[in-house]
């Protein structure tokens, strides 16, 4: 997968806890690095998109349907 590189200053602590991952994983900072913007980011992603969907259902004043209610099952078929 073609790759960009990303500049950033963090913390002596954080760098040294990446540093101390890395040598005792034998994997690099910048694939921790990487990885932990990856998670972040989908993380970010689903909180942002879960808070717009709220206020999306909030603004239409529909009313909310019970849990109980819901045909798990069959949601989305």
């Amino acid at each position: 997968m073609p790759s960009t590189q990303l500049n950033t200053t963090i913390s002596i602590e954080l760098n040294e806890r990446l540093t101390a991952l890395a040598a005792h994983t034998g994997r690099s900072k910048s694939h921790y690095a990487a990885e932990f913007i990856e998670r972040g980011l989908n993380d970010l992603e689903d909180h942002y998109l879960l808070k717009d969907a709220l206020e999306e259902f909030y603004a239409t004043d529909e009313d909310a349907i019970p849990h109980g209610d819901v045909d798990w099952e069959h949601l989305g078929a």
